[in-house]
């Protein structure tokens, strides 16, 4: 069975991945009562942690459900990085996860996520002296490479292995891509099936099914998966998908009943932590996940996506629950 370092993790385990004003502790908890194996917060900006910025410090909070987690991390500077694992390592997670894959602009004209596969020493040297500053296990979550002509991944995994990584994630895309076109596993079997690699190496990217799931541990062998956009106001798809590779079946859907509970469960944990109006607009997102399937949602949706409160979203959940005849 895989490792991060001392933490033992089941047999091709399943990772909710990391999404932006998404994966919040609520949601996080949600998952991981429906199977997910392993958890990691939405990344964190090390300059904002250094400076004491309470946005940062509210997404390094976690609830001990929520174990084993990773708090993820980004940044430009080698020592700012430094300082905010220290920081995120006094708040015990299990394992500190470094982000150098995300391809939004914003973060890459600043230098951090996937900015850094055009600049592979510094990143390994980044990655070197994380690992020397912390007691933690760490974590890379990365892509192919910068673009079609540069898929360094090969050689960037026995590099950030050399230099201390207990475990990598791997994203079939390049930066240039960002979320586009088909995900390529090719490269991330190859990186698996390389006899110089002996940590775990995690693949991610367009896996939303239980078939999809096997044929990616079958066929390129890695590790386990990471579930990242069809998770998105969907939890029960950890139970999916491990239902379906126990037994090649799929447990019943969620109820109407259940998947209104888990919204209003996802809400009122949101509201002490985020707050009402951040609550409201980040759910917004999630309705047609949570209510994915059921018949004439439309007019409930947007219903929904237009209420001006928690409050009377409570109530247009509760009119749903009690008029559809499910």
């Amino acid at each position: 069975m895989p490792k991060i370092g001392t933490i033992e993790l089941p047999d091709f385990p399943l990772i909710l991945a990391p999404m932006e004003d998404v994966t919040d502790s609520p949601f996080r908890v949600l998952c991981k009562e429906y199977g997910a194996d392993v958890l990691v917060t939405e990344f964190i900006a090390a300059e904002g942690l250094i400076r004491d910025a309470e946005k940062s410090f509210n997404k390094m909070r976690f609830e001990p459900a929520e174990r084993p987690i990773g708090i993820q991390i980004f940044g430009d500077n080698v020592e700012s990085m430094m300082k905010a694992a220290a920081v995120a390592e006094s708040q015990h997670p299990d394992f500190l996860d470094l982000n150098f894959g995300c391809p939004v602009r914003k973060i890459v004209m600043k230098g951090g996520g996937a900015a850094l596969l055009q600049d592979i020493p510094k990143m390994v040297r980044m990655t070197a002296e994380v690992v020397k500053s912390t007691a933690l296990p760490v974590t890379v979550k990365t892509r192919l490479g910068w673009d079609e002509q540069h898929k360094e991944i090969v050689d960037i995994a026995e590099r950030l292995q050399d230099v201390g990584i207990r475990a990598i994630a791997i994203h079939g895309r390049t930066r240039a891509q960002l979320y586009g076109g088909k995900a390529d596993w090719t490269l991330i079997g190859t990186v698996k099936n390389n006899p110089r690699m002996h940590i775990p190496v995690f693949g991610n990217g367009d896996v939303d099914s239980g078939p999809v799931a096997e044929e990616m541990k079958n066929r390129y062998g890695v590790d386990g998966i990471l579930i990242g956009r069809a998770a998105t106001g969907n939890p029960w798809i950890f139970r999916e998908i491990k239902t379906w590779m126990a037994t090649r079946s799929y447990p019943e859907p969620p109820s109407l009943s259940e998947r209104v509970g888990l919204v209003r469960r996802h809400i009122l944990a949101s509201i002490p932590y985020k707050g009402d109006r951040t609550t409201l607009f980040e759910l917004r997102k999630l309705y047609s996940g949570y209510f994915k399937g059921i018949p004439d949602f439309k007019p409930w949706r947007m219903r929904l996506v237009t209420a001006p409160s928690t409050g009377e979203v409570m109530t247009i959940l509760t009119e749903l629950e009690n008029t559809q005849p499910f």
